[in-house]
């Protein structure tokens, strides 16, 4: 009888909610600086797992930023991006790695030919359990490239609010194809990602030691 009764509890269940509903884990996000927010939302909203990146600004003391404000370098904040994520797909640790391969990490004065405080990586994190796989995700990355985490130059900080960036900088890869593939190439990110991580460059694969 009580199999029954669960049985029928889980039949309406999926009735009213829909098939796939029941089980399904919340929706995840992740806030990320990485140089040229467009470069960065293109390297991680296509990751199964990611249902949707957003450029925008975070980490600054200025409600609503302007692109203007932050690239005068007057906000605080930095280029930044929002992922939401679904962690029964991919999890943060598996992100955080995706964000590692695409950065210049020993660069704390920018990312690669874009300078200044509103290009400096970090990595936004939300709650203790953000932090410690951040934390770990750092000494793994100076573990695979063979310095010391001194050298490690990606800013781990508290997260704050993140702002959308305007509207024509969202899918700017896809919307400006051309522009953003001179852009992407004239400023050396892939030269210099291959120069880093080698063969790891812009990849998920599992962490390594030399």
């Amino acid at each position: 009888m009580k199999a029954s009764l669960s049985a029928f509890v889980l039949l309406l269940a999926l009735v009213l909610v829909g098939p796939g509903s029941v089980l399904a884990a919340e929706p995840e996000t992740a806030v990320f600086a990485g140089g040229c927010f467009w470069c960065l939302e293109h390297d991680l909203e296509h990751l199964p797992g990611v249902a949707e990146a957003t450029s925008g600004y975070s980490g600054g003391h200025v409600d609503q930023p302007t692109y203007q404000q932050v690239s005068g370098e007057r906000t605080g904040h930095q280029e930044s991006v929002e992922v939401r994520f679904d962690p029964d797909v991919i999890s943060y640790g598996d992100l955080l790695r995706s964000y590692w391969r695409n950065v210049d990490p020993l660069d704390g004065g920018g990312q690669f030919c874009d300078r200044g405080d509103s290009y400096r990586p970090v990595i936004f994190t939300a709650g203790e359990d953000q932090a410690r796989a951040a934390e770990r995700s750092a000494a793994l990355a100076a573990a695979e490239l063979g310095v010391p985490r001194s050298e490690i130059k990606v800013e781990l900080r508290e997260r704050s609010r993140f702002w959308p960036a305007e509207g024509y900088h969202q899918n700017y890869a896809e919307n400006n194809e051309l522009k953003y593939n001179f852009y992407r190439f004239s400023c050396g990110r892939d030269r210099r990602l291959d120069a880093v991580w080698d063969d790891n460059a812009r990849t998920n694969a599992g962490w390594s030691q030399p």
